[in-house]
């Protein structure tokens, strides 16, 4: 089994990709990273560590400041590109990682890939700590889709839904629909003609869920559009990061030093608990094969994680169980 990863993608490749890959392959003994990217500099950070790891050569790079779809038809010999055409061409290839571009690697899966059959739209679905014990909640779409219809919403509850009970174990992850009051009624057009479909599906749909809830740990996936998500996703970022900082300015102005330090420590647990990269990435749900997105500023251990995050992915079926809920949902199953 192969994994394919954009070495030159993010704010710390190619040392921390090119590292991350290398505690991968020694962590599962199954498994060849394929590194994308210039190959004299990946050679160099590589030294004699090549075991199971390959390298396709790739002169140039993708920014985040570049057209997606321009970038990707252009620039055929990036690294991201590069990364795609492996993943199409190699069969042994189930997954890529890249930490690049968000709208370079969505535009490079839909062109490059292509949708699960019956999937409308791909999905990002980043995974967010909550105040209950080691429990998670996942939200889907973070950013993919700006606009959706209702259909798409479907679609990303179900496949949510499976990806969900893959990471968590859990047989009837709780599925929600992100909305501004719990009551059947509340809401704009999209989330009122939603909320019904919703309750047709094979999943464990359980209602409306307000913002202010999402961290609480009683639901498992909230489903949303885009634009909303990404609006939650970096409301949630934003409020963890500043309230670290405000806990790091209060304690300076503690008179006892001592009380400070220590206060200090335990708050560094509580960091540690709320940070969303150690989940690994953000998988873009609907795509043909398996597709993660990673954040820009992924070091070797969070590269690492998403790489064994694809290889958990793959393992147990996530596209296969996706196309089982998708036939069940039209209404299809044993239809032969």
């Amino acid at each position: 089994m192969k994994v394919v990863v954009d070495a030159f993608g993010g704010d710390n490749a190619p040392l921390e990709v090119v590292e991350g890959a290398v505690l991968a392959v020694s962590k599962n003994k199954k498994l060849t990273v394929v590194l994308t990217g210039d190959e004299n500099k990946i050679k160099d950070i590589l030294g004699e560590r090549n075991e199971r790891i390959e390298i396709v050569d790739a002169k140039d790079v993708i920014s985040n400041n570049e057209a997606p779809t321009l970038a990707i038809r252009q620039k055929k010999d990036s690294s991201l590109v590069r990364a795609f055409d492996v993943l199409k061409d190699d069969d042994k290839v189930v997954g890529l990682v890249s930490a690049g571009s968000t709208g370079a690697v969505l535009t490079g899966a839909i062109l490059k890939i292509g949708r699960i059959k019956g999937i409308s739209r791909p999905a990002l679905c980043p995974i967010l700590p909550t105040i209950k014990n080691d429990k998670t909640v996942m939200i889907c779409d973070s950013g993919a889709n700006v606009d959706c219809k209702s259909e798409h919403l479907l679609h990303f509850a179900i496949m949510a839904s499976a990806y969900s009970s893959i990471m968590t174990g859990q047989k009837e992850p709780k599925v929600a629909l992100l909305n501004n009051g719990t009551e059947e009624h509340k809401g704009n057009e999209l989330t009122k003609e939603t909320y019904p479909l919703l309750q047709k599906l094979p999943i464990n749909f359980v209602g409306n869920v307000e913002a202010r809830d999402v961290m609480s740990g009683d639901v498992d996936v909230i489903v949303t559009d885009g634009f909303a998500g990404n609006v939650l996703l970096k409301s949630v970022e934003g409020v963890a990061s500043g309230m670290s900082k405000l806990i790091k300015m209060e304690a300076k102005k503690n008179v006892f030093s001592m009380l400070g330090a220590l206060m200090m420590g335990k708050f560094k647990g509580l960091k540690a608990k709320m940070d969303i990269n150690k989940y690994g990435g953000a998988p873009f749900l609907g795509c043909k094969k398996l597709v993660v997105k990673t954040h820009g500023s992924a070091n070797r251990e969070i590269v690492c994680n998403t790489i064994l995050q694809v290889v958990k992915l793959h393992e147990n079926k996530l596209n296969e169980q996706i196309e089982k809920l998708v036939l069940e949902m039209n209404g299809e199953v044993n239809a032969e």
